[in-house]
This record gives C-alpha cells, structure tokens and sequence, in this order.
C-alpha cells in the first residue's frame, strides 16, 4: 500500500497532531515552503523601545532631583540600578513621557512597572503580567 501524498496524524480522540509529506511530494515543494516555516518558527524581534520619549523626560526635567535609572519590580523582587546599562537587561522601556511617568516592563516575571516621578520624589507601582484574552 502506497502512502497517500499528505497524511495528517491524529490522537485517539481524533484530534489532528501533526502531518507527514510524502518525500517525492516533499522534494518538489521544500524549496518554497521552507521559508515560510522559518519565518513562523523564527521569534518575532522584539518591539523597539521608546528612547526619544525616555530623551525628551530628560531634557525637560524639572524634578527637585536628579534623574536616574533605577527600576525596581514588586512582583518579582526584580531590581536594576541602572536599567539602560544591564546586560542582560533587567528592564525594557516602554513607555515614557515628559510628565514624568515611565513604563518598563520587568524581564523576570513581565509584570507591568510603572515609576512615577513627582515633584520632590518618585514612586513605583507594579501590576503583575496577564494573559491577553482574546474573544472566541
């Protein structure tokens, strides 16, 4: 019995787990479905960080203290002196304004890290990483 050109695997319950190609179908269309595999498997490159949002906060400082780059996460227990000059990084930027407010989130355990700058001080607050839920 010869194998059908495509075959798809299936558990006990039915449930499509996997394919197999037929290796003389296989050979004629690697060539072009390669690619596309590699380009599903290959990560995404992660999203790059605001740093001229982060520059314009600093050029326009006006806190009674300096600036700095400490980053700290209550959920993890996370905790950087110096976010931009980690390797590997501790904290990604996400977000920053000239209000004072900045968003990072922690590499550990994803939370959201938010670090309010006020007047005479600077406040972190921290919301824990969770799913996205899509609609069905």
């Amino acid at each position: 019995m010869e194998m059908p050109p495509i075959l798809t695997l299936r558990d006990a319950k039915h449930h499509a787990y996997g394919t197999v190609i037929r290796q003389d179908v296989w050979e004629r269309i690697k060539r072009e479905v390669l690619p596309m595999i590699d380009a599903i498997l290959t990560p995404e490159a992660p999203d790059p960080e605001p740093m001229e949002d982060w520059e314009a906060l600093l050029q326009y400082w006006d806190f009674a203290y300096p600036p700095d780059r400490i980053a700290l996460c209550d959920c993890c227990g996370a905790r950087s002196e110096d976010w931009l000059a980690d390797q590997p990084r501790k904290f990604v930027l996400k977000a920053a304004a000239f209000s004072g407010l900045v968003n990072f989130e922690c590499q550990q355990c994803k939370a959201r890290v938010v670090k309010r700058h006020f007047k005479d001080k600077y406040k972190f607050e921290c919301k824990p990483f969770a799913e996205r839920r899509t609609a069905p």
